[in-house]
This record gives C-alpha cells, sequence and structure tokens, in this order.
C-alpha cells in the first residue's frame, strides 16, 4: 500500500528542539498507521476483519485496499458495466448445500460456464469483491432478516454459499415451515432469517385456478401482514423486496371494501392494474414498519430486479437463453420494469422522510441496472432433470447460484462499511431537528 507524501506543519521551528517527545509521538504514529491500516468507519484495523486462515485465493489483496480507500467515495455504486472476473465463482454447487434446487444450474447440466465470471464495476470507483470474513466482523452480534418473496429467498441462499467460506450456520428456526427460517453463525452471534410474504400485505388465495391458471389472490393492500410485522422487531438490517408475484391476478381489498383488480376478469370490478396493487404494498409495508415501537435496524429496500423472458411469456414458451451479459447502452429500463421500480422507490422515500423523524434509517439497495444487464444469470431450463415429470416453467426470475445474484452481497458489504459516518451524519440532523422542535 503506497502511502502519500505527508507535509507536517509544526509552526515555530525551535518548538521541535525544545519538545523531542513531539517528534518521538508523531514518528510513531506514522509507522502505527503505515504498518496497521485502519478501516475508519468501521474502527477495526485490518488485521480484524481479515480472516489469516482463509487461501489466499479467495481474496483479491488489491480488493482490501481498494475496500480501504474506497469507504470514503461517494460515487454511485449501482451505475457501472459488468466485467470480466476470471477468478470467480468463489463457491461451486458442491461445496455449498444451501443452493435451492431450481437455481442449482450445474447440477443440472447447464452446458456453459461464463455467465458466473463476472464481476460488477461502478462507472466511478470500485467495488471490492464480497469478502466473507470481513461481512462476519461488520455484523457480529447483530441479525438480518430477508423480508419478501422467493427472490429474497434465492439472495439469502446466496449470501449463506458466501459466508461458507469462514462458517456455516445452524438452523434455529421456530417453526418447521421452510418459509420461515433462521439461522445463526454460532462463532458470530450473528443471524440471518427469511420471512415469506410475497405480496408484502396480508393476502390470500381466493381461487387457485384463476383466470391465467396462475391462481387468483385477495389482498388487503392496507392490512399489516403480521407474519412478519410482528416477528422483525429484534432484527438490526432488514431487507425489503417484492416485485413477480404482482403480475398475477389480484383482487384488492382496502377498509374491507373491495377497490379494484389487477386482471381478475370479475364483473363490476375496475381493473386498476398491477401498479396499483403494487404501490400499496409498500406503502402499507413501510408504514408497519414505521409504526414499530422497538425496531431500531436498518431498512434497505432491494429494488425490482427484472426477468428475462423472450419470445413469449413465462406460462407461454417464452425463455432465456442468452449467455453474456449486456452493454449498458444495449437495454434500457423501460415500460413495467420502469413503472414497478419507480413505484416503491417514491413509497421508499415517502417512508425514508417519515422515519427520520422518529430515527430511523433507510437504505436503497439498488440492484435493478446491475441485473437488467443479467439476462444470461437465470436457471432458465436447468432447475431439474429433463426427463422428470414436472409441471415448471423456464425460469428466468431466480438466478443460478453462484451468478450474478452474488453481486448483491457486495453492494451490501460496501454499504455497511460506509455506514458509519452515514449513521452518525444522520444522527446528529435528527438530534438537531428534535432541539429546533423543543424550541
Amino acid at each position: 500500500m503506497k502511502l502519500q507524501s505527508t507535509e507536517l506543519s509544526f509552526g515555530k521551528q525551535q518548538s521541535l528542539h525544545k519538545s523531542p517527545k513531539i517528534v518521538l509521538l508523531v514518528i510513531f504514529t506514522l509507522v502505527f498507521l503505515t504498518v496497521i491500516p485502519y478501516y475508519p468507519l468501521l474502527k477495526y484495523p485490518l488485521y480484524l476483519v481479515k480472516n489469516s486462515s482463509e487461501p489466499s485465493s479467495f481474496y483479491d489483496s488489491n480488493d482490501e485496499l481498494i475496500s480501504a480507500q474506497s469507504i470514503n467515495e461517494k460515487c454511485d455504486l449501482f451505475s457501472g458495466e459488468w466485467i470480466p472476473n476470471p477468478d470467480a465463482p468463489y463457491y461451486t454447487n458442491t461445496t455449498c448445500w444451501a443452493i435451492h434446487e431450481h437455481q442449482n444450474c450445474m447440477k443440472y447440466g447447464r452446458p456453459d460456464s461464463e455467465f458466473m465470471k463476472w464481476r460488477w464495476k461502478p462507472h466511478e470507483c470500485n467495488l471490492p469483491i464480497f469478502n466473507p470474513a470481513q461481512f462476519l466482523e461488520v455484523v457480529r452480534g447483530k441479525s438480518l432478516a430477508f423480508v419478501g418473496d422467493s427472490v429474497g429467498r434465492n439472495q439469502m441462499q446466496s449470501l449463506i454459499c458466501l459466508l461458507s467460506r469462514v462458517e456455516y450456520p445452524i438452523d434455529v428456526s421456530y417453526t418447521p415451515d421452510e418459509n420461515f427460517k433462521r439461522w445463526r453463525y454460532m462463532s458470530y452471534n450473528f443471524t440471518l432469517a427469511t420471512f415469506w410474504t410475497p405480496h408484502l400485505v396480508k393476502g390470500k388465495e381466493a381461487d387457485n385456478n384463476g383466470p391465467n391458471h396462475t391462481g387468483l389472490f385477495n389482498l388487503y393492500l392496507d392490512e399489516f401482514d403480521e407474519e412478519w410485522t410482528t416477528q422483525v422487531e429484534e432484527f438490526d438490517y432488514l431487507i425489503i423486496s417484492a416485485g413477480h408475484w404482482f403480475f398475477r391476478p389480484m383482487v384488492y381489498y382496502e377498509n374491507h371494501q373491495i377497490v379494484g383488480c389487477h386482471y381478475c376478469l370479475l364483473d363490476n370490478v375496475t381493473d386498476l392494474t398491477m401498479y396499483y396493487g403494487y404501490r400499496k404494498a409498500f406503502r402499507t409495508a413501510f408504514k408497519a414498519i414505521n409504526s414499530l415501537k422497538n425496531y431500531n435496524g436498518i431498512t434497505f429496500l432491494r429494488t425490482f430486479a427484472p426477468s428475462h423472458f423472450e419470445n413469449g411469456l413465462w406460462n407461454q414458451g417464452g425463455n432465456c437463453v442468452r449467455t453474456k451479459p449486456f452493454r449498458s447502452n444495449e437495454i434500457k429500463l423501460d415500460d413495467q420494469n420502469l413503472e414497478l421500480y419507480m413505484a416503491q422507490v417514491e413509497e421508499f422515500r415517502k417512508a425514508e422522510k417519515e422515519g427520520k423523524k422518529k430515527g430511523l434509517r433507510y437504505r436503497l439497495l439498488d440492484t435493478t441496472q446491475a441485473m437488467l444487464l443479467r439476462p444470461d444469470g437465470h436457471p432458465s431450463r436447468y432447475g431439474h432433470w429433463p426427463h422428470e415429470n414436472v409441471t415448471l416453467y423456464n425460469d428466468c426470475v431466480h438466478w443460478c447460484l453462484p451468478g450474478p445474484i452474488d453481486t448483491w452481497s457486495d453492494f451490501l458489504l460496501e454499504m455497511l462499511k460506509r455506514e458509519g459516518v452515514r449513521s452518525h451524519e444522520e444522527k446528529l440532523q435528527y438530534l438537531s431537528g428534535r432541539k429546533l422542535q423543543v424550541r
């Protein structure tokens, strides 16, 4: 690590002769900082967040130095390009047991492997590759919950696989229901959890066939889904996400009355489109979080990850067979993807403003642009054996493991490393605002 030449101004020269202790103190300080570089926001020396027992091939030493230097940078992590990364992947389907069968693309015969060998490069800074030892040190003694649908679970399983290079968790779930799992990393007292809530609000399936044979759901857009809202108060971090279930037919209820629907084809019920339900669902979910009396955690909105069906809809023969990422100038966010993205971000900003009044923190984990460029990262037909007699469509919604979704942990770790300064600034703003109110 190169240190920039530093010029120290001590005022009057003669004071140095009179105070040799000052000279010794300055020399000692420079030597100390040279030998033990600090992560200034974490207040951890580098050797505390580096696991020396890990094989060196797992980490790029340049990434560690980049990480130490990039924490103070204010570049947009989420605007960039995918660049080749020959060192990936950092785990395999044989070294990680957490991979869901339908995302285990290599097991089920996917013939290409280049989709695993890319990394995200922001335009104006560097995003270090995920370092599991650093992550576990940062979250020591804390807890993180994924709240949402199966793409959120996909993200959690990716994180477990990335962390498996340091430690595997033990199952501490309070229920045998696979939709509500909890895992604990015993050496770090760190807990991971997933809460299944595909629509974020209270809902139930009204007709398992429905207008297009994918089910018809009743959504109570102004009612909390207590399956998760009563469970998350204790968590230090929440990652909220939802999206693809809103494409299905739905009947919308507010104040216990039908107010409209999305493609329900019911007489005298107005079609309000899926965007109406999507926006209202996020509004209610954020309202639930802001209403928690003892919640002091950080809420991340993980933005919508577009699907990549081509030559047909998901249930009409559509598939995703590309083998390389798009460049950012080859595709743009538009139509349904743009509408969904804007709806959730607008509701996020409103909730963030309201939450600040209580000292709550909201963060935007904006994965949309990066994932829009990855049509090559889905399981497609490689989520089951070809000869299996199962009714499964080509999967262009979830992500192969290993695969592009692993980059979400790169984003998350870098955001956590930047959190110290940002939280401190927001706390000062909050306290200042309260003082003004008192006056």
